[in-house]
């Protein structure tokens, strides 16, 4: 078995030859226009692409027909999250006849639950200097273009982010400044904006909730953000316009073999592959078998040979998504030394706070589920930098997910147990390349080296690689004022028009055709599917079109509801199987499958079990006398016949007193959220290990609570009805 290190030397050879004969800004100058050259020379080839789907995608039924029906493809590609969707992109652009199947959803994997980030890596360079590694170096470069491409070829999921690195002595002030000062000019003309110090006054003012005590300043530098499900989405959708035959929820069950007539050996010729949906088996031929599983990359080279050891070492990485007040909405945070060693970004993300990663070895598995004590190790790191004003709590956490990254060691080096750093590309005995390992951010990269020893090793005859530059899904039409028009043509809300142009880009206009009419003054069209995030039910529509099968690909990739905040996804469900039922023809038994899996999905993998076991039967009651008092107090106002418990009728009594009307199916969910032992009511010992957990920040935003505190307030302020206003006795 031949393993190829994937790395390139000619970017740093190539650059250190010029520096040593041009100075620092004339080394800048001619990047720059050596990449405004090369930017002209792929626009042209862009030009001469052909797009057989320039209009409409062909529905995934015509996909899988395109499988079953092509006598042989040149490539096919095994998985369909960044990497993959990237091989089919490369290998379809340089006119291979070009397949990709994945098992699940594309970007339902790692792909989707990265740190949302498009960068370098400065913990990287950092190491690359002090161990004065060569290797590490030119990942970082590598990495830095990329991100300047990714940036360029899809402005409306990404975008770059100054992030703070806050700095608490003074040593380390010139310290971190002459790393990210290095980071910048690694990045040479590619550097989205020169790093900067900011005073301690400054600092504060940029991020009023970081701790005061001791900081001396910070240093600000730039990276990129994404959508990365929406990115990976648009890297496959790019594929499928230029002619990839490609289809999610279609698993390969073995691998197709044939004897090479000349060594007689075995080799890959195909896969046997099964539509998920309805089981139906079919065979893809091809002349060459790309494995592109990520954390599963072993499964399909044990397919291939049962004896193959194993390359991949899974990490996961845990973030949370906390309120977005806890960060300011242009502004990240990177924490250099948490307790042990590891690294935590904080984020803005969609208008919300993100926050992560952790780093623990796990195993293998399709649902990663996010553990308690990673949560609360990054909520402790967390405190560790806000000001303590800022009272971070448990009960914040509005979803949290578990990403595998599919870490590797290379056989050809002297220790096999050593993780490579960068990613592998290897090619069996039989024929099957096998990429593994990188970053999220050098995925086209890595596509790009990929199909390179894919079309040596098996002869292909293909163009040169034409993804530097090629333009994804959506970033064509698309300008920052694009959602004015969206706003002016078809009377969406401000913040819906933003979002679907964040979203879609050009194509958002062709979500904003599909929205309903409101029937109110404003907006004039586009039904939110939650109050409080600007997702509309068309985008459900548009969804399926997008190749969304299920309910759990709306709320956690074609929309990140389900990232953002796992209750409002939960309350959002109904609709969207609803909808989903009507244009997918499902069957009453269908939907309810469907809505019983979307919840199991939020339940486990995005962190509603965790959340929800924050109030438990087994939950301790921490409040003093004066606190027991008061909620009893509280309590009685509701439960007027001291029966020891309330139900909704009770507290529709006392809402009705108060001229407040909520909706009967609302107000059960609002109790069930509180009824630990569901029996249809709130006990005066649930209600006290409800308002326990608030005190100890276990629970925020508890509408029970809320509801009930309010109520108490307004019969306060009424007082007691006196005798001439109640009739007098009559």
């Amino acid at each position: 078995m031949a393993f190829r290190k994937a790395l390139k030397h000619t970017a740093m050879v190539g650059g250190g030859a010029v520096a040593t004969v041009f100075g620092l800004s004339q080394l800048i100058e001619y990047r720059k226009t050596q990449h405004g050259l090369a930017r002209l020379a792929h626009v042209a080839a862009e030009a001469e692409l052909r797009v057989p789907f320039a209009d409409e995608f062909p529905s995934r039924q015509a996909q899988l027909a395109a499988l079953q029906n092509t006598e042989e493809f040149d490539v096919l590609v095994v998985g369909g999250g960044a990497t993959g969707a990237g091989c089919a992109l490369d290998a379809v652009t340089r006119n291979l006849k070009t397949a990709l199947v994945e098992r699940s959803d594309f970007s339902s994997g790692t792909s989707s639950r990265s740190t949302k980030l498009l960068h370098g890596g400065v913990r990287y360079l950092q190491k690359a200097i002090m161990q004065l590694d060569y290797e590490q170096y030119m990942m970082v470069k590598e990495a830095l273009r990329e991100r300047a491409n990714l940036l360029e070829i899809a402005p409306h999921l990404s975008a770059p982010l100054p992030i703070m690195l806050p700095v608490y002595k003074w040593w380390q002030l010139p310290y971190y400044w002459a790393g990210i000062k290095m980071y910048d000019l690694v990045a040479g003309a590619q550097c989205l904006k020169s790093s900067y110090v900011l005073s301690k006054a400054k600092a504060l003012e940029h991020f009023p909730m970081l701790k005061k005590d001791k900081l001396v300043g910070a240093i600000v530098y730039y990276d990129g953000q994404h959508n990365d499900a929406r990115m990976n989405l648009a890297i496959a959708l790019s594929s499928v316009r230029y002619g990839a035959a490609v289809a999610n929820y279609t698993e390969v069950m073995h691998l197709l073999k044939t004897k090479d007539p000349q060594s007689g050996q075995e080799k890959v010729c195909g896969a046997r592959c099964r539509d998920v949906i309805t089981g139906h088996e079919f065979d893809v031929k091809a002349k060459c078998v790309i494995n592109a599983t990520g954390p599963f990359t072993d499964s399909l080279r044990k397919m291939d040979n049962q004896e193959t050891k194993n390359i991949c070492q899974p990490s996961a990485g845990v973030h949370i998504v906390i309120p977005g007040y806890y960060s300011p909405d242009n502004m990240g945070l990177l924490d250099p030394a948490t307790s042990d060693g590891r690294i935590i970004f904080f984020l803005p993300w969609e208008k919300m706070t993100i926050a992560g990663t952790t780093d623990s070895p796990t195993s293998v598995t399709a649902h990663p589920i996010p553990g308690e004590d990673d949560i609360n190790f990054i909520l402790r790191e967390i405190r560790n930098y806000l000001s303590p004003d800022v009272e971070v709590r448990r009960g914040d956490v509005l979803a949290a997910w578990s990403g595998i990254r599919p870490l590797v060691t290379d056989p050809d080096s002297k220790d096999t147990q050593s993780i490579c750093r960068n990613h592998i590309v290897s090619i069996s005995d039989s024929g099957l390349v096998t990429i593994a390992g990188g970053k999220w951010t050098t995925y086209r990269s890595m596509a790009e080296e990929t199909l390179d020893a894919a079309i040596k090793a098996h002869g292909l005859s293909a163009a040169p690689c034409k993804s530097v530059g090629l333009t994804l899904e959506g970033g064509k039409g698309w300008t920052p004022t694009l959602y004015i028009r969206l706003v002016q043509d078809y009377g969406l809300e401000n913040e819906v028009a933003k979002h679907l142009a964040a979203t879609y880009g050009g194509k958002a206009f062709d979500v904003a055709k599909m929205a309903q009419v409101t029937g109110q003054r404003w907006p004039i069209v586009g039904k939110r599917l939650v109050s409080e995030f600007p997702y509309i039910e068309a985008e459900v529509l548009y969804a399926v079109r997008e190749y969304a099968c299920t309910a759990t690909d709306v709320i956690a990739r074609r929309t990140r509801l389900g990232f953002l905040n796992v209750q409002a996804a939960d309350e959002a469900l109904p609709r969207i199987v609803q909808i989903m039922g009507k244009e997918l023809d499902w069957s009453e038994e269908k939907k309810t499958e469907e809505l019983e899996t979307a919840r199991k999905f939020l339940y486990l993998e995005m962190g509603y079990r965790s959340r929800a076991e924050q109030l438990t039967k087994t939950t301790e009651i921490n409040l003093d006398t004066q606190e027991v008092a008061r909620y009893k107090k509280r309590f009685h106002k509701f439960d007027k016949e001291s029966k020891g418990f309330i139900t909704t009728v009770d507290v529709q009594q006392v809402l009705e007193s108060i001229n407040v009307q909520i909706d009967e199916n609302a107000l059960h969910e609002i109790l069930n959220e509180v009824d630990l032992n569901k029996n249809g009511q709130v006990e005066i010992d649930e209600f006290m290990q409800l308002m326990s957990a608030v005190k100890k920040g276990q629970v925020s935003d508890s509408r029970l609570a809320i509801l009930m505190k309010t109520a108490e307030e307004t019969l306060n302020k009424r007082g007691p009805v006196t005798v001439d206003r109640s009739g007098g006795g009559f």
